[in-house]
């Protein structure tokens, strides 16, 4: 999904999901090279040191990451509230990317009312926070560039530029931004600050788009959308160690997140319209988990019990149980929708998701289900952020913090 036509894959996959994806691959950017080496105004993405950790640390991880917190819960820094002192003063916002409009929406989650709109290059896609969480990175697609925002005040930067940033991510210590170039076919590990090259990967899969880090952080899984692929990537070596084809034709896997306890993860998958369920430790063949159609987004409750499922395809968003591992609910955004991609409240009371075909923003009470607001923003919005969230550092997307 990297522009308007790729957006619309999901909305009539049944239609004809093989056409879908060949018009999702004759509309997106030719592939090219790296590159990019202007430094941010306004914050650029430093890699400064988070808080110190508490000891009850789980097994050494990859060298230089913060230890977690928690053995048995990777999300433990994330609980409501808890925000690090270098965000805790920084105004609640939801900033929402616009694909089709080329603007970022800024909504004040306290009115539901969009505050700001500010203009951002070609094919915005996602608004990532950095690995110290001082800067919001909109990924600029086909402009071939990041935009940074200033959280503190909500000021964009000068762009910074990187070819095809579809996504963006960072390594658990800090030590490098990943930049997910879908139609390059590489993953770009680069300066977290500077976004400057330091080694390119390139990838025989097609569509790299989402990703989500081990629990020691020796590792990553990399979501390949138009090849129906996983990869296992060596976050150490920044080297590919595996990679398969998932068990289903026409197959195109989105979201990644794993378990609080970091035995399990979960792929959502927008045309088998269900999550498949996978050992990253032995990266073994993954089963299927129906969800709904158009499965999408994958999101943590504040209190690491349940996880949100957006079904792009049918306006509504499944509950998973990670103790028992099984859906215990499903609720239904009234008069439809298409809730693609967001995260939860400072919180945790509200699960916001941007409307991919609605050109709207839905926010979704966690206790009842019930769909608090419907806002109205550009065209196309996508990988929105609610900022600041917990945690002590990001690990990028729209949001994935430790």
């Amino acid at each position: 999904m990297a522009d308007r036509t790729r957006m619309q894959d999901s909305k009539r996959a049944r239609s004809g999901r093989r056409a879908a994806v060949l018009a999702v691959a004759c509309a997106l950017v030719a592939a090219g090279c790296g590159g990019g080496g202007k430094k941010a105004a306004d914050g650029g993405a430093g890699a400064s040191s988070p808080p110190a950790s508490p000891a009850k640390a789980a097994k050494p991880g990859l060298p230089g990451m913060p230890p977690v917190l928690d053995e048995h819960d990777v999300y433990a820094a994330d609980r409501p509230d808890k925000l690090a002192p270098h965000v805790k003063d920084f105004p609640s916002r939801v900033y929402v990317p616009n694909t089709g409009s080329d603007t970022v929406s800024v909504i004040d989650p306290k009115t539901y009312k969009v505050v700001e709109t500010i203009p951002v290059g070609v094919q915005p896609q996602h608004v990532v926070p950095s690995w110290d969480m001082k800067t919001l990175w909109v990924n600029n697609n086909r402009g071939h560039d990041l935009t940074p925002i200033n959280p503190a005040n909500g000021r964009p930067g000068k762009p910074v530029d990187v070819h095809d940033p579809y996504n963006l991510y960072f390594t658990p210590d800090g030590k490098y931004a990943v930049v997910m170039a879908s139609m390059d076919k590489e993953l770009v590990f680069r300066d977290p600050k500077t976004m400057e090259v330091r080694k390119t990967v390139p990838v025989t899969c097609a569509g790299v788009n989402h990703a989500d880090f081990s629990a020691d952080g020796r590792y990553f899984i990399v979501s390949c959308e138009f090849s129906a692929e996983l990869l296992k990537v060596d976050t150490a070596k920044m080297k590919v160690v595996g990679q398969q084809k998932l068990p289903f034709r026409g197959a195109m896997p989105q979201d990644v997140k794993m378990s609080p306890d970091g035995k399990t993860w979960y792929i959502a998958d927008m045309m088998a319209d269900g999550m498949w369920v996978l050992n990253g430790d032995t990266f073994e063949k993954p089963r299927l988990m129906p969800t709904g159609k158009g499965a999408h987004g994958l999101y943590v409750s504040r209190d690491s019990k349940t996880m949100y499922i957006s079904n792009r395809g049918e306006g509504s968003v499944s509950l998973l149980d990670f103790k028992s591992g099984k859906l215990v609910d499903k609720w239904h955004i009234p008069g439809g929708g298409s809730p693609d991609m967001g995260g939860v409240s400072a919180d945790g009371k509200v699960l916001w998701l941007s409307g991919r075909y609605n050109s709207e923003v839905y926010a979704l009470d966690t206790r009842t289900g019930k769909t608090l607001a419907k806002i109205p923003v550009g065209e196309g919005p996508h990988g929105l952020a609610v900022y600041p969230q917990p945690g002590r550092y990001s690990l990028g997307h729209t949001g994935i913090f430790r």
